[in-house]
């Protein structure tokens, strides 16, 4: 039987741990030969490219600072130079910093360098990646339910950062749409990782506000993604999908 996503070639930013490698195993399942990026997880990275590549499928690791918009273009020029072409990118690499806008010792070094990431990091891989994207291709942003709903104090400035990207799914679905690129937005809820387990008591906390009462697996939001980086989801441009457990509801 035919992979839904055979032989594509797929970027995800931030794709050594967590939810972007969820993303990467899942496309790996599905065919599609996947490359991940990293800032500082050099030895995740490898070692997810050589389980990837147990699946039968091409699979690269590359450094790149996603704040750093130099190394994100030749990050991104590697790929399409090494593929011939991007068929999907997935946007997921993100920080979280937070503090109040009246807290006199809020890092504004560090608010500077999320915004950064979680938005100048997007823009740029996007920008770079646009020319090696063929008819068919996909944009894929990892945003948060923060983006549009912030339960607590302190989390302004990442909300800002996510709620940025909404703009800019429903500004690039129109830029692109004449090329036949999609470009759609996924806000995860509360997702178990490493750095947002579901054992902590701010996790058992959250849960009371989940309407399925659990965080989600990252294998959840995989599943998402590869629904709308499959041919399944070819008139769907310009979307936000929540995936957040009835977080929202």
């Amino acid at each position: 039987m035919q992979k839904k996503l055979q032989d594509k070639v797929a970027l995800i930013t931030g794709g050594s741990r967590g939810i972007g490698a969820a993303i990467a195993r899942r496309f790996a399942n599905e065919g599609c030969h996947v490359v991940i990026s990293y800032t500082v997880s050099k030895d995740k990275s490898i070692s997810l490219v050589k389980e990837l590549e147990k699946q039968g499928v091409q699979a690269l690791a590359l450094q790149a600072d996603q704040a750093n918009l130099i190394e994100v273009k030749a990050m991104v020029q590697k790929v399409g130079e090494h593929f011939g072409r991007i068929d999907i990118l997935v946007n997921n690499a993100g920080i979280y910093l937070g503090g109040a806008i009246d807290d006199p010792n809020l890092d504004i070094e560090g608010v500077t360098k999320m915004l950064a990431v979680n938005v100048g990091g997007v823009f740029a891989t996007t920008r770079a990646a646009i020319p090696f994207m063929n008819d068919g291709g996909r944009i894929i942003l990892i945003g948060s339910i923060n983006g549009e709903r912030m339960s607590s104090s302190g989390g302004a400035d990442y909300a800002a950062s996510k709620a940025a990207l909404l703009g800019y799914t429903h500004g690039w679905a129109r830029d692109l749409g004449p090329k036949n690129i999609t470009v759609n937005l996924i806000q995860p809820g509360p997702i178990d990782t490493d750095m947002n387990p579901d054992n902590t008591e701010h996790a058992e906390m959250a849960k009371k506000s989940v309407a399925l009462g659990r965080y989600g697996k990252p294998e959840e939001i995989a599943s998402a993604v590869a629904f709308l980086a499959s041919q399944d989801a070819s008139y769907i441009t310009g979307a936000t999908l929540t995936v957040d457990g009835g977080f929202i509801a």
